[in-house]
C-alpha cells in the first residue's frame, strides 16, 4: 500500500496531545498527565524532547508547541 509523503504516523496508546508543524508533520505529546514524564516527538525532522523524565505535560506541551511552529521538516517515508 502506497502512503502519501504527508500521512501522519499511527497514534500512540498514551498520545495526550498531536500538534502539526508548518508542513503537516505530526508532533507527538505522549506520557503522563500528571507529575512528570512526558515527551514530545517531531516526526518531520526526529528532534524529541531533551530530558522527557523530567519534563511536565505543561512545560512539555509548550515546547513541543514551540517546536511546530518553527519546525518546516515534512514527513516522508523512505520505504
Amino acid at each position: 500500500m502506497k502512503l502519501s509523503p504527508n500521512t501522519a504516523p499511527v497514534e500512540p496508546g498514551d498520545l495526550l496531545i498531536r500538534l502539526h508543524n508548518q508542513f503537516g508533520a505530526a508532533v507527538d505529546v505522549t506520557g503522563s498527565q500528571h507529575g512528570q514524564a512526558s515527551r514530545w516527538d517531531c516526526h518531520g525532522c526526529g528532534e524529541q524532547s531533551e530530558f522527557p523524565v523530567l519534563d511536565s505535560l505543561f512545560m512539555t506541551r509548550a515546547k513541543a508547541n514551540k517546536h511546530a511552529a518553527t519546525c518546516r521538516a515534512a514527513y516522508h517515508r523512505l520505504a
